[in-house]
C-alpha cells in the first residue's frame, strides 16, 4: 500500500521511477521504437535512457534487441506483455490515489 492512497492501492517500484514510467508509456503504443528515438522523447542522456532500459529488462518489463542498420548498431526496446500489465496496474493505482485525494479534499470543502 502507498501512504495516503486507498487501501489495496500498490505503485509498481521498477515503473515508480519517471524515466522508466515515461519508457514504458511510450512504448506501450508501439510495437518497438530505436532506442534514440526513446532517449529522445524522454529528454534523457545515453546513461540515463541505458539505466532505465536495464532495470526495464531486468524486470521483465522490456524486451531489448541489438541489430544493425548498414554499418550502424542499433538497439531497439519494446514492451513485454509482463510490462503491458504493470504498466496498466500502475497508471490505475495513480488514478486510485488521486481520486481519493481528491474525494478527501471536496469532502473537507462540504463540511
Amino acid at each position: 500500500m502507498t501512504a495516503g492512497a486507498p487501501p489495496g492501492t500498490v505503485l509498481d517500484a521498477v515503473l515508480h521511477n519517471p524515466t522508466r514510467l515515461a519508457v514504458a508509456a511510450f512504448l506501450s503504443e508501439c510495437a518497438e521504437a530505436e532506442f534514440a528515438v526513446v532517449r529522445d522523447h524522454c529528454q534523457v542522456s545515453d546513461s540515463v535512457m541505458s539505466k532505465a532500459a536495464s532495470a526495464l529488462e531486468d524486470a521483465g518489463y522490456v524486451e531489448i534487441r541489438k541489430g544493425h542498420v548498414g554499418k550502424r548498431s542499433r538497439t531497439w526496446l519494446s514492451l513485454t506483455s509482463v510490462g503491458q500489465g504493470a504498466l496498466a496496474r500502475h497508471v490505475t493505482a495513480l488514478q486510485e490515489i488521486v481520486a481519493a485525494a481528491r474525494n478527501a479534499a471536496a469532502g473537507m470543502r462540504a463540511e
